[in-house]
């Protein structure tokens, strides 16, 4: 790996706070996390110098800090087990990729607590007027980089786990909101038994999300097929779009079109 330092400056001089901060989140984008001892010594700098950079780039929703350092905000916004989420991170960014082109040019959209949604918020365009809604106080931040977008959080309890906006106050925001599309996230999806998620908070966010949307798309890769996870938020027929992986098999898609979902596969 490129010494952090010899990369800001040849010279081995100091660098400015706009070089440190985007050597910091390229040290985090390729090694998943920093150490924050560690870059103020290769950079030259004190330690209270990058404490304030992980401070600035949190505030712009650009990193999460934890303890010693500093992680990717979507490696705290969602439940799946360390190995999943590595595992099937190609195909989430292509499903993400995907899934850009059911963003309406104007108009509101609502984002769900999940890995592939936070994929999406990732690449989501700044270059039009939309609101935004999601239930994720990580994913809300992320996006308040993009200037031009309008962006609500739910309200209610967070989640531990998943930083997701539960209980009555999410469900009476979703009860008076409208939104053009929905990005959701499910973990799991069965033929017989319809979407599950593991926590029963969090799947009635989910299925008031479905009412409040007129166009619901899923993102979800091919190891949620098949798999049954606590309590049901929503029948396959709930589904307008379903954009998944080419693992995806021929037969699978064939059920669940003829469920009457339109499934992407990418």
């Amino acid at each position: 790996m490129t010494d952090i330092a010899t990369a800001a400056d040849p010279g081995n001089t100091k660098p400015f706070a706009d070089q440190r901060k985007n050597l910091i989140l390229e040290r985090i984008t390729s090694s998943g996390r920093i150490d924050a001892v560690q870059v103020a010594d290769e950079l030259g700098v004190t330690g209270e110098t990058i404490r304030k950079d992980l401070i600035a780039l949190e505030r712009q929703g650009l990193l999460r800090r934890v303890h010693g350092g500093a992680v990717p905000v979507q490696s705290l916004s969602f439940e799946p087990a360390v190995e999943t989420r590595q595992q099937f991170a190609s195909e989430k960014t292509r499903i993400a990729q995907a899934a850009l082109q059911h963003l309406p040019n104007q108009g509101s959209v609502l984002i769900d607590a999940g890995s592939t949604t936070a994929k999406l918020v990732e690449l989501f365009p700044g270059d039009r007027d939309l609101t935004v809604y999601t239930n994720t106080v990580p994913l809300a931040m992320a996006l308040l980089t993009r200037p031009r977008l309008t962006v609500f959080t739910l309200g209610g309890r967070l989640r531990t786990k998943t930083f997701a906006e539960v209980d009555d106050w999410a469900l009476r925001a979703l009860a008076e909101i409208n939104v053009d599309v929905a990005f959701l996230g499910t973990n799991g999806i069965s033929l017989t038994r319809g979407l599950t998620t593991p926590d029963p908070a969090e799947a009635a966010v989910k299925r008031r999300m479905l009412e409040a949307s007129a166009k619901r798309v899923l993102l979800a890769d091919r190891s949620k097929f098949g798999a049954v996870k606590g309590t049901k938020h929503a029948d396959l027929g709930d589904i307008d779009v379903l954009i998944t992986d080419d693992g995806l098999t021929d037969d699978q898609c064939a059920q669940l079109r003829s469920a009457g979902i339109d499934v992407e596969r990418t």
